[in-house]
């Protein structure tokens, strides 16, 4: 039982840890703003200038997928949270 939580507790804290970085990288990628800080327009051409634009303005669906990236992750956390505690007490016999 203390196996389960003390690992169950290693994967929680680096999966809290990543989220941050995570978001940070996701909100790069996805963009709406060019290097220059005007507005990417979709389906407008890019310069290299504006290579920041890239998934922006080839695919905006893209990048409002891209964007729920990090809650997945996070609502995935809860879940291993959730599992590993739930586990731990049906091996104790509480629940």
């Amino acid at each position: 039982m203390i196996a389960n939580l003390i690992g169950g507790f290693i994967a929680i804290l680096i999966g809290v840890v990543l989220i941050g970085p995570l978001a940070t990288e996701v909100g790069t990628t996805t963009a709406t703003t060019n290097t220059s800080g005007g507005a990417c327009q979709v389906g407008s051409l890019y310069t290299t200038g504006d290579a920041q634009c890239q998934l922006y303005t080839s695919s905006s669906w893209g990048a409002t997928v891209l964007d729920m990236v990090p809650g997945f992750f996070s609502l995935g956390i809860l879940g291993i949270g959730i599992a590993v505690t739930y586990s731990s007490l049906r091996q104790a016999g509480i629940v």
